[in-house]
């Protein structure tokens, strides 16, 4: 049985893994959030801190890097409206207005000119109804490394998504954020754990650091999941 540094190598193969951050923007996780304390808990928590590292990190290892971005235009056209979230978001001071600063990446993530930004305008997950799975098939992903806020909705949103869709889901636990501070780990424990590989960014660096770099891959060279 290989054991589980050995796996988690496996799985995190630059050449078939993709790293996701979510919801990293100005607006939600800057100093300037509409959700103070979600934005507190992802800067105290270091997990912000360590998106950025792994970001970096995908950078070198030729790891493809996608930013899932929540928005919404400013007539709201498009929005879901069918749910409590939805409709607290609408009286926010600060709104994830399309081509607003709120919606930029956060700092101090990185972002090269070879990641891709996937917004949304709807729903609660960064994955379902968006281009994310097109993107992954197409760069011949099979692991998808989860990483972002919130703890409470997007993240088990994408992990579930992602594992629904045939992928591996690797969740960096200390690269996740969410509300209140003891709410993350136990969704970790008792939810994600069930589905995902549950790692550290350490761990995920370490893994990177012991595979060649990525090579650009042939159309087709690696069968997406079916």
């Amino acid at each position: 049985m290989p054991s589980d540094a050995a796996r988690l190598i496996g799985q995190l193969d630059p050449a078939t893994t993709v790293l996701l951050t979510v919801e990293c923007q100005r607006g939600v996780v800057g100093p300037d959030s509409a959700l103070p304390e979600l934005a507190d808990a992802a800067r105290t928590s270091g997990a912000l801190a360590n998106v950025a590292r792994l970001v970096a990190a995908a950078h070198d290892a030729g790891v493809q890097v996608l930013h899932a971005v929540a928005e919404r235009r400013p007539d709201g056209r498009g929005a879901s409206r069918n749910a409590r979230l939805f409709k607290a978001a609408e009286r926010l001071p600060v709104q994830q207005l399309s081509g607003s600063t709120a919606v930029r990446i956060a700092d101090p993530i990185p972002v090269s000119d070879d990641d891709l930004v996937v917004r949304r305008l709807h729903g609660l997950s960064p994955i379902a109804g968006t281009d994310v799975d097109a993107l992954l098939r197409n760069f011949g992903c099979r692991t998808l490394v989860v990483t972002g806020v919130s703890a409470n909705v997007a993240i088990p949103n994408a992990v579930f998504d992602t594992v629904n869709l045939g992928y591996t889901a690797v969740v960096p636990a200390d690269a996740i954020a969410g509300v209140p501070a003891d709410y993350t780990p136990a969704m970790i424990r008792h939810s994600l754990a069930l589905v995902a590989t549950v790692t550290t960014t350490d761990d995920v660096l370490t893994a990177w650091r012991r595979r060649p770099e990525r090579a650009t891959p042939a159309p087709n060279d690696t069968p997406a999941p079916s």
